[in-house]
């Protein structure tokens, strides 16, 4: 005799069975215990009596169900989604099958069928693993930047960005900054601040953000740089961008740290403001830094000094761009217009080009040669562009920059009507409303009533 597999249930009611025929136990307290009725308690009493434990099993057990899909239904829903859908997930292959096809079938089912077939991999086997990644050996070898948006303030202020800077190589904190957002300029601050305290690392290591790459693959202008990028080849820095989040691991574990120490010391030392919180971030950062930071592999420091007057450093941390000089000794920029004032340099400047140059501190400078022209600006439209495309990082910098031009837009006048310009002024008497004789004529009809036209 083969073995007979049986459910947790199915042994619990042999048991209870026996003990009823063996007549220790009676039909009433069965029927309690297995929650079943006396009826069907003689039933299984029956069976069991005939043919055995094996009886009590379910009966269904091993057969095929009612419902199952015929084997060619189930071939021909996997020929269509092979031909026509082969990168699509189960849900929407269903979808499809049942809105082109006529074939309803649920997801599960597809899901089922998708993964016996090898279409579909469950998300255990998508389940991607980071390996983790050596430290670098050497102190300013590589340095992982990234921008956290967060309430750093929690209650006391609105969201703001924290940009952080940090060697791979010790963990060490090497630069902070409270900004509105995570933008070119901000960077350039950051930038600007890590240059003059620790001089030039080999590279940064940072995500495939705006600021640090350009994300179209067929960008004609600017030789695909960005100009964080066309920076940093001035200064002969490398930068990189990770291909994941776990890449940069050390920059994103440093976040996650800091949006719970640093929230808190900034709440017990009652700071409230970027400006109070970039004041306290250095001390905030030695005290990181000697808790935190690991010694390298090697002592070697790999910062090289910078090299650089501040004069030439303020034109390379800035944003440059070329612009055509029209016949008008016009140009566009940033939806103003540019004209320059006339003169013996500018007058030959019609059809070239001039250099563009927008700083940090919010100067903006128009150069030909090196040379620094005068212009004057005629601003055609100070809202923001038009659905210009923000990025995410940048929304609530965006929203709060488009709420501060709207609370500072004088209010429109009154537009008045014709009336109030004849000098009309009402005198109290309804429109419409008769008066004299002709009130006396009326019915009691009111004024809201429809009278239908006679026919």
């Amino acid at each position: 005799m083969g073995w007979v597999m049986m459910s947790e249930r199915e042994l619990n009611r042999v048991e209870v069975l026996a003990q009823v025929d063996d007549g220790r136990l009676s039909v009433d307290n069965a029927a309690n215990m297995l929650d079943l009725t006396r009826r069907q308690i003689f039933r299984l009493l029956q069976r069991f009596r005939q043919d055995g434990a094996s009886a009590i099993r379910h009966r269904s057990r091993g057969r095929a169900p009612n419902n199952q899909f015929h084997k060619a239904k189930r071939d021909y829903a996997l020929s269509v989604i092979k031909e026509q859908y082969p990168d699509f997930g189960p849900t929407l292959a269903a979808e499809m099958l049942a809105e082109h096809h006529g074939f309803k079938v649920s997801r599960e089912t597809v899901r089922k069928w998708m993964v016996e077939d090898g279409l579909w991999l469950s998300r255990k086997q998508r389940r991607q693993f980071h390996q983790p990644r050596l430290r670098r050996e050497c102190f300013g070898e590589l340095i992982q930047i990234d921008g956290s948006d967060h309430r750093w303030f929690e209650d006391r202020a609105l969201p703001c960005t924290l940009l952080v800077f940090i060697d791979d190589a010790t963990s060490t904190l090497m630069e902070l900054r409270f900004v509105k957002s995570e933008s070119t300029f901000s960077y350039f601050e950051a930038l600007e601040g890590y240059l003059h305290k620790h001089g030039r690392p080999v590279a940064f290591y940072s995500d495939k953000h705006t600021v640090f790459r350009v994300a179209k693959e067929d960008a004609k202008g600017g030789a695909r740089i960005t100009q964080f990028g066309r920076a940093l080849s001035e200064l002969n820095i490398e930068i990189l961008c990770a291909n994941s989040s776990q890449a940069k691991g050390r920059v994103e574990r440093a976040n996650r740290t800091l949006q719970d120490r640093l929230v808190k010391e900034l709440r017990l030392a009652g700071i409230s403001d970027m400006e109070a919180g970039n004041a306290y971030l250095q001390g905030f950062k030695d005290r990181h830094n000697a808790k935190f930071a690991k010694a390298p592999a090697r002592p070697d420091n790999l910062h090289r000094a910078l090299n650089v007057e501040p004069d030439r450093l303020a034109d390379v941390l800035c944003w440059r761009e070329n612009r055509y000089v029209g016949k008008q000794l016009t140009f566009s920029y940033d939806r103003k217009r540019i004209m320059l004032e006339e003169n013996d340099i500018t007058r030959g400047l019609v059809g070239k080009y001039v250099d563009t140059y927008a700083f940090v501190d919010g100067r903006f400078e128009v150069r030909s040669k090196g040379r620094s022209l005068p212009y004057k600006i005629f601003d055609m439209d100070q809202r923001v562009t038009h659905a210009a495309i923000t990025d995410n990082k940048r929304l609530s910098a965006v929203l709060e920059h488009i709420k501060e031009m709207q609370d500072a837009a004088p209010p429109k006048p009154k537009v008045r009507t014709n009336s109030e310009k004849m000098g009309y002024k009402p005198n109290g008497r309804r429109q419409g409303r008769p008066s004299g004789s002709r009130a006396k004529n009326k019915t009691d009809l009111s004024y809201d009533q429809v009278i239908p036209p006679q026919c």
